[in-house]
């Protein structure tokens, strides 16, 4: 496959007013992707100009991508339809609800307001296929040039995005429980469900306490939501609630909290929906995890009799991997869940009423229903480096990781990838000691900073 120039593993993502986060390059992106759209209906042997959905968070950079990406395609003859402030997995319902050709995201998922990014989604309401992400990067370097007028395509606001993606929200819970009787802290992470996730725990029946519900444009992710589960954690004991959930700034991110305070990561949520799935008599074949999935977390599904296979990181590769499967459940230790018979992508929110439905089934707290899970020791360290740096270039890292697997073997093991949403290496170490997988990831993140540090 040829090597995408533009595209990473979430889209396009990178600092705002440079490349290829400007005005300029988004409005040719728009077009490149209006351009390979219009190929799509042709070969289709559809007549209708193509219609395309953009959402997006609530960083100050969107309101001038969002007119870049809005000039572009219509420059190419695309109508477009404007949701405002919305979610990455409500994007991603309403564009298979509406029949849309393709769905867009300006979002930088958890990072903060200073980057911003583009996302992708199908008809179908999946990410874009490698074979159309490249399709449109060979696009990109064409330059613009706009279709007659009268072939122009037109934009609008769409009225009412919200309810809509409210009620389908609310469809991820049983019809015969509620939530009444519960008190539940939701951080919104100053981020695009900040008026959309609240309200759904609210008309399930929950007293809802909102924090990280003001966004200002440039407060998204900052010290709140499922990055910063530690503020999280602070205000469910503040307010003495049952529980607490934590969205990301695209709210496609769960971490969890129980009344004691104790934080609950992707791996440990995604052991509760198997567990709750199976005491509702449901079949759990298999989970899909990732190379960062726990050792614990492997452990535990066995004891349940349910398999675990690991993917590439990113929830592009753990998609791939379910439906390879035939599995309807998977995910990632930072709380990208998809539970694919709810939602066709990640959705903080679903992903919260199937944990909150599987402790009503099991009739516990988190903390009972994760006695079966022990998660063994992991220490993550993401080392700042210039893009397209490979650690696996320089030989001290080499002999690095070498000696320090040889050192953890049979004991634990050793992790080093590239981000594929920001220009980090993440050094991951797991160990059946906690002091021995610290003092392995911060000598590997040292000798990384001295071979590849930006």
């Amino acid at each position: 496959m040829a090597q995408r120039k533009y595209f990473g593993t979430d889209g396009v993502r990178g600092p705002v007013g440079e490349t290829p986060i400007t005005p300029e390059f988004v409005m040719r992106l728009g077009y490149a992707a209006g351009k390979v759209l219009i190929a799509e209906e042709m070969r289709a042997h559809h007549t209708e100009k193509p219609s395309v959905l953009i959402g997006k968070d609530t960083r100050i950079s969107c309101y001038m991508l969002e007119a870049a990406l809005e000039a572009g395609f219509c420059a190419a003859g695309v109508n477009v339809i404007l949701t405002g402030p919305l979610t990455t997995p409500g994007v991603a319902y309403l564009t298979r609800a509406l029949r849309m050709q393709a769905g867009v995201v300006i979002s930088a998922s958890h990072n903060l307001y200073e980057d911003n990014g583009i996302k992708f989604f199908s008809a179908e309401g999946n990410k874009l296929d490698d074979k159309i992400e490249l399709e449109i990067e060979a696009e990109i370097d064409k330059g613009i040039q706009c279709v007659p007028s009268a072939q122009l395509g037109r934009a609008r606001r769409m009225d009412s995005p919200v309810p809509r993606y409210i009620e389908f929200c609310k469809r991820a819970f049983p019809m015969d429980q509620s939530l009444r009787g519960m008190r539940i802290v939701v951080d919104c992470a100053n981020g695009a469900g900040y008026h959309i996730a609240p309200q759904v725990f609210h008309e399930l029946g929950a007293e809802v306490v909102a924090v990280g519900n003001t966004p200002n444009g440039t407060n998204i992710n900052d010290g709140c939501g499922a990055t910063h589960p530690e503020f999280l954690s602070a205000k469910v004991k503040e307010m003495r609630a049952d529980l607490g959930i934590a969205l990301d700034g695209d709210g496609d991110r769960l971490i969890m909290v129980d009344a004691q305070g104790a934080v609950y990561n992707g791996d440990q949520l995604l052991y509760v929906i198997a567990r709750g799935r199976l005491a509702r008599g449901q079949k759990v074949e298999g989970v899909v995890g990732t190379l960062m999935s726990n050792f614990g977390f492997e452990a535990a599904l066995k004891k349940l009799d349910v398999g675990l296979v690991r993917a590439k990181v990113g929830d592009r590769y753990v998609l791939e991997e379910m439906n390879k499967n035939g599995w309807i459940i998977g995910g990632e230790g930072s709380g990208h869940i998809l539970v694919l018979d709810r939602h066709t992508t990640g959705d903080a929110i679903v992903a919260a009423l199937e944990v909150l439905g599987a402790l009503v089934a099991l009739n516990k707290t988190l903390a009972q229903a994760t006695v079966g899970l022990t998660l063994a020791p992991q220490v993550l360290i993401n080392v700042r480096v210039a893009s397209g740096t490979k650690w696996d270039a320089h030989t001290p890292m080499v002999e690095a990781v070498r000696a320090w697997g040889e050192k953890l073997n049979g004991v634990g093991r050793v992790l080093l990838r590239p981000s594929g949403t920001e220009p980090v290496i993440r050094v991951m170490v797991e160990a059946n000691e906690k002091a021995l997988a610290r003092e392995a990831a911060e000598s590997l993140a040292a000798t990384l900073r001295e071979c590849c540090a930006a």
